[in-house]
């Protein structure tokens, strides 16, 4: 009987599991494939040239590779969907993806294109406008760019220097005298005047060659049209040359040559430690370096070909520009087909290389540097950051770390305009999502602990209402703010938010010095009659520090625009005779409140509304002279 049993737990383990039965099952044909969990969520989707032999690997464990392992422990059944070719396959995996959001797929956060420039040279007066959308409508497109700001800035210099039409066909149809535009020198307004053909040409030229990187060809244009007018005496023209000349240099001076071949090319370098991955994708296009792209991935236990096949999916979607090359550190599998897929995107021949050698493999490895440098600093300040956190929890005495922080700071101006600040600090890094200001009204003038205790319990209050409390608050003050916070935390009888307070250093000078010495700053918490002294330099104090001063420069700021506010309301309030109408005229008239109280009575007077005795209330209630 035990011999039977343990024939059938044999027989039971040589069994294949129903993964296994049905990646037997799957045809030898191109697809997709959808992992899930037990209850049925997507968790992963591929795509396959053969759906059999891919999916086989998987349930096998990957040919001995220990990555998979993550994946098929979370993986409970297969979906498959097959394809006519791996062009198909490849579309609908993203389509895919895009749909269900798998959790172990690489999902990139910044899915929309770089901007490109519009040449609309079908119009008869062409003009120039920054555009996301690449369409085949025949006009031409430059760039594209990596940096939004960096091409508007870059076409609103276009437009100082180059007198290009910049309104819409509407705006452009129906006018009927030049606009604003026009005198200012932007604009050699074509909607109304007749002007010559071949000049907008030239001007336009111009433009286009300053987007592509020609600087060097088009500044010595301008530099001869410059000698010519002035051998002319043209000189406002030659003048105006010689400052178009200037900011084309300056424009070449920040542009950055990394391939003298030419070329648009995106070159994709991977740098990974376990399954935290950095991706850069370096942007090159006229053989300039034109600006990067950066990912990170964490729990991606994949191997490095299917983390980079996965990348270059995602990357070239919602009408990214696609360049000539694409470079990659490493083969993945169908290159053909990305590289089929992407000629049929731009409708030009794609090449997807792994260079091994030469300018091009230099480019990779620069990538590649760029990765690892990358992925080195974004974790050696989480690392620091996690440092300085651990610190403040073991110097505090603290039960857990805090992740969310806040601080809070109360400013006025002696007992006037009363404001408070809160800023959030999430896992040490300022949350300014987070960051909220109090107007006080409710408490008496110079009662900084009132105000305290107010700010806390209203913040504590909607903190109850719709969750979300921090682990730790800080309020700026000694022992008598702390005890505010003991007090509105009580209150409202919460549990699990430790508090702590900051106290400023103190200035101590020893008359027989010539030096003035400072104290070390203090930390008060509830329960414990002495302070904690922190370290000048230690990383608790740093944060702590970090933490006071960005609630009090945002109670500062908020102080004087409410104060600056009141001051205008307050100087003309209370006049007799002087109501909102006749306020509102005299700041028409004088600008503001320093305007009015410069005013003589004769100026007052001669404002709409404002009578003589108007006018002798307004310098009575400032204190000026009738007379003056």
């Amino acid at each position: 009987m035990a011999d039977g049993d343990s024939r059938s737990e044999e027989e039971a383990r040589e069994l294949p599991s129903p993964l296994e039965t049905k990646a037997e099952g799957l045809p030898p044909r191109p697809g997709v494939y959808l992992f899930k969990d037990k209850r049925g969520k997507v968790i992963y989707v591929g795509k396959a040239k053969s759906l059999r032999e891919r999916v086989r690997s998987y349930v096998r464990g990957g040919d001995g590779r220990y990555q998979i392992g993550f994946l098929m422990s979370r993986a409970a059944d297969i979906e498959t969907l097959v394809t006519a070719n791996e062009t198909e396959a490849l579309i609908l995996e993203n389509n895919l993806i895009k749909q269900y959001k798998p959790r172990y797929n690489i999902r990139l956060q910044d899915d929309k294109s770089y901007v490109s420039v519009k040449v609309t040279a079908k119009d008869e007066w062409p003009r120039i406008i920054v555009t996301r959308k690449i369409s085949k409508d025949g006009n031409t497109y430059l760039g594209p760019f990596a940096s939004a700001a960096g091409v508007r800035e870059t076409v609103d210099v276009i437009r100082k220097i180059f007198p290009l039409r910049s309104c819409s066909d509407a705006v452009f149809r129906n006018r009927s005298r030049p606009c604003l535009e026009y005198q200012i020198k932007r604009c050699m307004a074509p909607c109304v005047l007749d002007i010559d053909r071949g000049e907008y040409e030239q001007h336009l030229r111009g433009a286009v060659q300053l987007l592509e990187g020609k600087t060097e060809a088009l500044s010595k244009e301008l530099t001869r049209r410059m000698t010519k007018a002035s051998e002319e005496q043209r000189f406002e023209d030659a003048a105006r040359m010689r400052d178009r000349v200037a900011v084309v240099e300056k424009v070449a001076e920040q542009q950055k040559v990394v391939d003298h071949g030419g070329g648009d090319r995106d070159v994709f370098g991977l740098y990974r430690e376990g399954g935290f991955i950095e991706a850069q994708v370096l942007v090159v296009r006229g053989g300039k370096l034109v600006g990067n792209h950066g990912y990170n991935f964490e729990d991606h236990e994949l191997p490095d070909e299917e983390v980079l096949s996965s990348l270059l999916s995602r990357f070239y979607q919602a009408e990214r520009f696609v360049p000539e090359e694409v470079l990659l550190p490493l083969s993945v599998e169908g290159a053909e087909v990305l590289a089929d897929y992407l000629s049929q995107t731009r409708s030009r021949r794609v090449k997807v290389l792994v260079p091994q050698r030469g300018e091009r493999r230099s480019l990779v490895e620069m990538a590649l540097e760029n990765a690892a440098h990358a992925f080195a600093e974004r974790n050696d300040e989480s690392s620091r950051r996690q440092k300085m956190l651990e610190e403040l929890q073991r110097k505090l005495g603290l039960t857990s770390m805090p992740k969310r922080i806040e601080c809070f700071d109360i400013s006025h101006s002696q007992g006037d305009a009363v404001v408070a600040s809160l800023v959030a600090f999430d896992e040490g890094v300022p949350d300014k999502a987070g960051y909220r200001r109090f107007k006080l009204k409710g408490v008496q003038r110079n009662d900084d602990f009132a105000a305290m205790r107010e700010v806390l319990s209203r913040r504590l209050t909607r903190g109850l209402k719709e969750g979300g409390l921090p682990d730790l608050i800080v309020v700026d003050g000694g022992k008598g703010q702390l005890a505010m916070a003991v007090a509105a935390i009580e209150e409202l009888g919460i549990e699990g938010v430790a508090l702590a307070s900051l106290a400023k250093d103190k200035v101590a000078r020893d008359p027989a010095s010539a030096e003035i010495t400072h104290s070390e700053e203090r930390v008060f918490r509830p329960g414990r009659s002495n302070p904690i002294v922190l370290r000048r330099n230690s990383n608790a104090l740093f944060l702590l520090q970090q933490l006071r001063d960005e609630a009090h420069r945002f109670a500062i700021t908020f102080h004087r625009s409410v104060r600056s506010k009141e001051r205008l309301v307050s100087q003309l309030d209370g006049i007799a005779g002087i109501g909102p109408s006749k306020r509102k005229a005299l700041l028409t008239r004088f600008g503001s409140v320093s305007g009015v109280a410069a005013a003589n009575l004769q100026e007052l007077a001669g404002v709409p509304g404002i009578t003589a005795a108007n006018a002798e209330a307004i310098l009575e209630h400032l204190g000026r002279d009738a007379d003056r």
